[in-house]
């Protein structure tokens, strides 16, 4: 595994901390929009500075703030290169001993010309300014839960979901940061999983899922034979499913996979990878509205695997001006497999009840979500949400 991304910083009679920047759940979207990083070739941010405080609610003047100083910034970064492990260290410095609970993470500003210090290239696009109208001031607000003890390394990561964290603004061309960031510790219970798809396009996804949950998501490398590989995993007394979408070749799960403390659980090796079919697709067009857009409300398309089970295929912000997620979601029936601890080739059968029926839910924060069923069996469709 690659080696994580994170601050860390030592103090007299303080501790380490060390912070990485990285993506351990880049979630390709399903979709004509959801290559490798959901429609997107690159997605820029440049970290300026990083702070943090023992307190949850303070405010940006309030004192007791201690600013990491690094001298590797301002950095700019790349999250689309951060996949599968790999993450930029941002480096390390000193804090005195104790448990902080919030973090800023401020981004440079944007100049008014090329190259950008926060930007976003659309597939097939040219590169536009990514507009991020709090991180260059009072900074990204991040609630964290972090202890620094003497003489100690805190190692964490800062996973950055860039493809939740685009929104784009209705047909003006123009984008918006609303960040999805997670601060997890860098080592954590579990190990890995990784594993090869062979023949993996720029819309195929590769995530690691808990009871419908995603945990881990990434996009094979195709420089690498399709490698993929998801690390920091929790342990679980349930065995995960490892679920690959593409919208043109189809859905694949391996059920029953383990995550051990000791171990990287491989699911397969490069003479075995896994093999795609093409497979019909359908459109599909989900909107949130209450009146106009919502701009936090999270479009999610999920399908069945039988009583109690199902996965996850696909999950984005909707469009900060119309309100809408479009997404391309394969119909032929899911192939599903089990694990294999001693690497024997996976044996598919197809789920014939999945084939063209989905459920698409509607998430907005402070209300109950939404669902409603979706069957493509009769072609595209569109689906609304009201709030």
């Amino acid at each position: 595994m690659a080696p994580g991304c994170g601050v860390s910083g030592y103090a007299v009679a303080g501790g380490l901390w060390r912070w990485w920047l990285g993506r351990l759940q880049r979630h390709a979207a399903a979709g004509a929009d959801g290559c490798p990083a959901c429609g997107y070739d690159h997605v820029y941010v440049t970290v300026d500075s990083v702070k943090v405080h023992q307190s949850a609610s303070a405010g940006e003047n309030d004192p007791g703030w201690y600013p990491i100083t690094l001298p590797s910034l301002p950095k700019r970064i790349d999250l689309l290169e951060l996949r599968n492990g790999l993450l930029e260290e941002l480096g390390q410095t000193a804090l005195p001993v104790g448990r902080y609970t919030q973090m800023r993470l401020v981004l440079s500003p944007n100049s008014t010309s090329l190259p950008y210090a926060n930007a976003v290239t659309p597939t097939g696009g040219a590169q536009a300014a990514l507009t991020t109208p709090s991180a260059q001031q009072s900074g990204l607000k991040l609630n964290v839960d972090i202890e620094i003890e003497p003489g100690k390394l805190a190692d964490f990561v800062l996973d950055f979901d860039a493809c939740k964290s685009v929104v784009s603004a209705g047909n003006s061309g123009k984008f918006n940061l609303k960040p999805v960031i997670s601060v997890l510790p860098r080592f954590i219970d579990g190990m890995a999983v990784d594993g090869y798809v062979a023949n993996s396009s720029p819309y195929t996804s590769v995530s690691l899922q808990l009871n419908g949950v995603v945990v881990r998501s990434t996009v094979p490398d195709p420089l690498r034979q399709g490698y993929f590989a998801l690390p920091y995993l929790p342990i679980s007394s349930a065995n995960y499913d490892l679920v690959i979408a593409d919208p043109g070749r189809g859905t694949r799960v391996v059920s029953a996979v383990p995550v051990t403390p000791m171990a990287i659980t491989h699911v397969n090796s490069a003479n075995q990878a896994i093999q795609l079919a093409n497979s019909n697709a359908q459109g599909l067009v989900a909107s949130a509205t209450a009146g106009n857009a919502i701009p936090d409300a999270t479009i999610s398309v999920h399908q069945s695997l039988g009583t109690d089970r199902e996965i996850e295929l696909a999950s984005r912000t909707v469009d900060s001006v119309n309100g809408s997620s479009s997404f391309t979601l394969a119909t032929d029936p899911v192939q599903v497999a089990t694990y294999s601890p001693t690497l024997a080739p996976l044996s598919w059968l197809p789920y014939n009840a999945s084939a063209a029926q989905f459920s698409v839910r509607s998430n907005v924060p402070g209300t109950p979500i939404q669902s409603q069923p979706v069957d493509l069996r009769i072609g595209s469709t569109q689906v609304n949400f009201s709030y």
